[in-house]
């Protein structure tokens, strides 16, 4: 599964708090090379309770939460409108490592959604500006058009802004730590808590 020798995990010397030790893995896992290590899986589940499933990029973690930005119309957007419950996952390959979060997510303010969206490339504004994420496409010239069309704009009004953009934040009830091992004695470190603010308790999962 894994072609390179895994770093050991001793989880008694494990950070209290998930968010310490989610930093540390990010950090060794960027310092090893591993591409896009910001890269999640993002799943949600629609309002018929089908589960759905898609690889977005983190946007931040921090004490309020793991951030990630969309379309509010998107289907994501939509499904997190009408269940605002999700799950992130992280694989990290070049480390044996993953990475998964549970729990409620919310969205941010519009300031908040308009500074991370000009935070980042003029082709990431061009995208946000095409819009339609998720809607039928009737053909690729119809995307050629619009797409021009908003690299233009995104161009010459850099402060452009599409009023749908929105930024989430997951707050995690749980995360749990996966460090592969050889002989596939993977360790498996889990944090719980009953609610944001609360204590977190940690054990060990069979792998």
């Amino acid at each position: 599964m894994w072609d390179t020798e895994l770093p050991a995990f001793d989880p008694a010397h494990a950070p209290d708090d998930p968010l310490d030790l989610f930093r540390a893995w990010f950090l060794e896992a960027a310092g090893a090379g591993q591409p896009e290590p910001h890269a999640m899986q993002l799943a949600t589940a629609d309002a018929d309770g089908r589960p759905d499933v898609r690889t977005v990029m983190l946007h931040g973690a921090d004490e309020r939460g793991w951030r990630f930005a969309t379309h509010a119309t998107s289907a994501k957007g939509r499904q997190l409108a009408a269940r605002p419950y999700a799950a992130l996952h992280f694989y990290w390959p070049l480390r044996g490592r993953q990475i998964r979060l549970r729990g409620p997510v919310a969205p941010g303010t519009a300031e908040e959604a308009y500074a991370d969206l000009h935070s980042r490339t003029t082709g990431a504004l061009a995208a946000a500006l095409t819009g339609n994420q998720s809607a039928p496409l009737a053909s690729a010239r119809d995307l050629a058009e619009a797409s021009e069309a908003a690299w233009e704009r995104a161009a010459s009004e850099p402060s452009a802004h599409a009023p749908t953009w929105t930024v989430y934040r997951l707050v995690p009830q749980e995360a749990e730590f996966f460090q592969g091992a050889a002989r596939r004695r993977h360790v498996r470190l889990r944090y719980d808590r009953a609610s944001p603010g609360a204590p977190w308790s940690r054990g060990l999962l069979w792998p």
